[in-house]
């Protein structure tokens, strides 16, 4: 006998996955009404969803900016998607929205993807690691170590989508992508952004 979901409980899923309503009431039905084993699948579902469509072609979206408020920090982003039928859903234009906010409160974003860090920046952060004074009387294993997860940890602050979701913390924007893809059944990509701050490089 099936377990009897509440429109509350498919409605509360829906908003903390982004998930279609039917998929919420699916994932509900077969976690026996456990929203946080529902959400783990749907999150599993939209990873394989997104992992099938990532080498369709990105023709279509937006360009979209945000201005914080105060007027000092501001953002463009280029994302894109399948067709311009999804680049006008109101659900690709909020997720446009949010990722270029998450960018204006990171302070750390400069690379859509870690792959997109150039490997002087990378061979930059390991001269930095290797001169820092805590590691010189370690083992030489255990230095390397060391240094290879901290700046495993920098790239991961430099990339956006390696930041954990202003707005949920439980997901990275990785995973919000993920999930609009599975959303909106094309692949999403975010192609790239400029960040400007009030006075940054002015002499």
């Amino acid at each position: 006998m099936s377990i009897k979901i509440s429109p509350q409980n498919v409605k509360e899923l829906r908003v903390k996955t982004g998930a279609g309503m039917m998929d919420c009431k699916k994932a509900l039905e077969e976690s026996k009404g456990n929203i946080e084993q529902a959400i783990e699948n749907l999150r599993k579902k939209g990873l394989a969803s997104a992992s099938k469509k990532a080498h369709r072609s990105t023709t279509e979206g937006l360009i979209d900016s945000y201005i914080h408020a105060g007027s000092k920090i501001g953002v463009i982003l280029e994302i894109n998607c399948e067709t311009d039928f999804v680049a006008r859903r109101i659900e690709f234009k909020e997720l446009s929205k949010n990722i270029a906010m998450q960018i204006a409160a990171c302070g750390s974003i400069e690379y859509v993807n870690i792959s997109d860090i150039p490997i002087n920046v990378i061979e930059k952060e390991k001269i930095i690691e290797q001169a820092k004074e805590d590691l010189k009387n370690k083992p030489t294993e255990i230095r390397n170590k060391i240094i290879d997860g901290r700046i495993q940890k920098r790239l991961e602050e430099l990339s956006l989508m390696n930041q954990l979701f202003i707005k949920n913390t439980d997901i990275t924007v990785a995973d919000l992508v993920n999930q609009h893809i599975a959303l909106l059944g094309e692949n999403i990509k975010v192609k790239r952004f400029c960040k400007f701050i009030l006075g940054e490089n002015y002499e």
